[in-house]
């Protein structure tokens, strides 16, 4: 390894050592790749383009990471000083419309099934293609192992307003975002004696998960694997009213969601203790910048609830949204760890349903952003 390049070296949370195992040992699987597409309508400056994604790469280090793990004790992620930019760009304007969509599946599913090597100094890519004199397809791809769904909307509206001024014939400030390393160091300063009291007393009782239905298949096994998508959205007035609601008893809309959540496992199941998984931010609340650090966070654990049918629904709330907030002193516990306190038996899962109730701090859409009409 050369190091006249390297900027930093520094160990990997443990969310990110079991993306990197299961991405080493089952990359067929093409596990925690995302593909985003944009449609953009308009005269789209390339040059702005290039350049605004140069500047992205420029001031966030985990753009510019890569990570090594072979012939060492533990594995390590590495920032380079200077990387390849990512960036492809095609011109299909002399190819009919038909054709077009056609090669364009074809390369969406090809990008998709192009993973990532680790050990490259960039997880990352972003490829445009003109369709028209004012049509272009934008398509960015990126790993989980370096970012998360907030985090990638972070890079997107950084990309899109330094392209804005660029247009602008402008130079925006040369400023450095926050360095990932900075939550490692968080990371290896916490009590884990204090994260497995909280666990172990949180998780009291706990012997199994709480199934969605009491409905089971027989011979799962034969079954085939099937994926169906539900998508249900709120009136307007609904909304409004449970805006009014958690603003009148001082309630986020994510405890709403979740109280009612536990409240139809306990329903469905006749069980008055109840269980799920709960996807969280993660992102700590005593460290500077965390909100806009560019990185993965994101953690999955389980959410233990008493769900009392002769307790009035408001004071259970209240008391249902102390405890979340008691639990994001301690929401970077890693799941192994947190079953490992637990008195479900190992190879049990913790939970069988999962709730994520998303809130990123950005649309992860280009309009408003860039200047031009965008489509989904």
């Amino acid at each position: 390894m050369k190091t006249d390049n390297i900027q930093d070296i520094y160990e990997l949370s443990p969310l990110q050592k079991g993306i990197l195992f299961h991405g080493l040992y089952t990359p067929e699987l093409g596990l925690y790749l995302f593909q985003i597409t944009y449609r953009l309508c308009g005269d789209l400056n390339l040059i702005a383009c290039e350049r605004a994604w140069e500047k992205v790469i420029e001031r966030h280090t985990v753009l510019r990471t890569g990570f090594y793990w072979e012939e060492i004790d533990k594995p390590l992620q590495v920032v380079y000083k200077k990387v390849k930019l990512p960036l492809d760009h095609y011109d299909w304007r002399g190819i009919d419309s038909v054709e077009q969509q056609k090669r364009l599946k074809s390369f969406l599913e090809s990008d998709r099934q192009r993973s990532f090597d680790f050990s490259q100094q960039s997880l990352v890519r972003l490829t445009i293609i003109r369709l028209a004199d004012d049509a272009y397809e934008l398509i960015f791809t990126k790993h989980h192992l370096i970012l998360d769904g907030w985090s990638q909307s972070l890079v997107i509206q950084d990309f899109a307003q330094h392209y804005a001024v660029f247009c602008q014939g402008q130079e925006p400030p040369s400023e450095l975002g926050t360095s990932f390393g900075d939550y490692i160091n968080w990371l290896q300063q916490r009590d884990i004696a204090k994260a497995e009291a909280f666990w172990r007393q949180a998780l009291k009782g706990v012997k199994s998960p709480t199934p969605l239905t009491n409905l089971y298949i027989d011979n799962l096994s034969n079954q085939e694997e099937r994926y169906d998508e539900e998508v249900i959205y709120l009136s307007e007035a609904t909304t409004a009213a449970l805006q009014s609601l958690a603003r009148q008893h001082r309630f986020t809309i994510n405890t709403l969601v979740q109280g009612a959540w536990a409240i139809l496992l306990s329903y469905y199941t006749g069980k008055t203790n109840v269980v799920y998984g709960c996807t969280l931010s993660a992102r700590p609340l005593d460290l500077a910048d965390a909100e806009s650090m560019i990185g993965t966070f994101v953690n999955s654990l389980p959410v233990a609830v008493e769900v009392d049918a002769e307790v009035f629904l408001l004071p259970w709330l209240k008391q249902f949204q102390a405890y979340q907030v008691e639990m994001r002193h301690y929401d970077y516990t890693p799941l192994t760890q947190v079953q490992a306190w637990s008195e479900v038996p190992r190879g049990v899962p913790m939970f069988d349903n999962i709730l994520v109730f998303e809130n990123y701090p950005q649309k992860d859409k280009l309009q408003g952003l860039l200047p031009l009409v965008t489509h989904p």
